[in-house]
């Protein structure tokens, strides 16, 4: 695959991940049936989808710095120490159910999520950066804007709110008695 057709692809996936994160926040805000349904059916597969997120963004980001020999820059190197660990951690919860796992990976994405955000900003606004950046792997320059508007600094934006949404899925809740038909067994709609 070439660099370009990566760009493309990886930029797809993260736009992918960010209206996923979008869409999850949306169906908890909206408490209708409609929602409530696919909160319910999305808690089964939340831990092995934000492992898949981690993963990827992993992946992603080894392929830009050892294939495509992108320097990172410092934020760069942050949002990996965020995200690295999540991919394993998140591998051995999904493996074992282990819903717990909210405790340690939650306040690891948020981090990420905000390291990440303000990176992205600052390659809008660079005048905002600190000098804390290294003058040969900047991290007010990207080195690309697919879309016109995805960097790397975005992708992992996206990746960390994906995360989030994905471990914040709320348990589903059992069937009220008003649901229940005169067999005590939840009515199907």
């Amino acid at each position: 695959m070439s660099l370009a057709a990566m760009m493309r692809f990886t930029s797809l996936l993260a736009l992918i991940a960010g209206a996923g994160a979008v869409l999850i926040v949306l169906a908890r805000i909206v408490n209708v049936p409609a929602t409530r349904a696919l909160l319910a059916a999305l808690y089964d597969a939340a831990l092995w989808l934000a492992w898949l997120v981690a993963a990827v963004a992993m992946v992603g980001s080894l392929y830009f710095s050892e294939v495509a020999n992108f320097i990172p820059c410092r934020f760069c190197w942050f949002q990996r120490i965020a995200m690295y660990p999540l991919a394993v951690i998140l591998l051995v919860a999904a493996i074992r159910r282990d819903r717990g796992v909210r405790w340690y990976a939650v306040p690891l994405a948020a981090i990420g999520l905000g390291i990440s955000s303000y990176h992205y900003l600052i390659e809008w606004f660079p005048q905002w950066e600190s000098g804390s950046c290294d003058v040969f792997a900047p991290c007010t320059t990207p080195y690309f804007r697919e879309f016109g508007f995805v960097t790397l600094a975005f992708m992992a934006l996206c990746g960390f709110a994906a995360i989030l949404a994905l471990l914040l899925v709320p348990r589903p809740l059992p069937p009220s008695p008003a649901q229940e038909n005169h067999h005590g067994q939840p009515e199907e709609n």
